[in-house]
C-alpha cells in the first residue's frame, strides 16, 4: 500500500520537475532578452522574483524526489520502516502521513 503511493507520487513529482524545467528554461531565455524590461510593469511579478520562487520550487521538488526515490530504494532492500538513526521501527501513522520518512518520530524532532 504504502509503496504504491510512494511510487504515485515519485512519478508524478517528476512530471512536475519536468514541468518546471521548462519554465525555467523558458524564463532563463526571457530573462537574457534584451528587451526584457520587466522592472517597470506594474502588472504581476518582476523576472526576477519569479526566478527566485521559481528556483526554490525547483529545489523542494528535487529534494522531494530524492526522498522518494530513497524511500523506494528502502523499500526494495527491506530496510523502509526503520529509523535511519536510531534503527527502531518508524511509526505507520507517520509513514502513512510521510511516505518517505526516514526517521522516527522522536529522531525527526531531534533534528528540528
Amino acid at each position: 500500500m504504502l509503496h504504491d503511493a510512494l511510487d504515485a507520487q515519485h512519478r508524478e513529482l517528476l512530471v512536475q520537475l519536468g514541468t518546471l524545467d521548462q519554465s525555467l528554461h523558458d524564463l532563463r531565455d526571457a530573462r537574457s532578452g534584451g528587451d526584457a524590461d520587466d522592472e517597470h510593469d506594474p502588472e504581476g511579478p518582476t523576472l526576477s522574483s519569479e526566478w527566485s520562487r521559481m528556483s526554490g520550487l525547483d529545489a523542494s521538488f528535487r529534494g522531494q524526489v530524492t526522498a522518494t526515490a530513497a524511500a523506494l530504494e528502502r523499500i526494495a532492500g527491506g530496510t523502509y520502516g526503520t529509523c535511519s538513526r536510531c534503527g527502531r521501527p518508524i511509526g505507520f501513522d507517520r509513514l502513512e502521513a510521510r511516505p518517505a520518512a526516514d526517521l522516527c518520530i522522536d529522531c525527526a524532532r531531534l533534528t528540528t
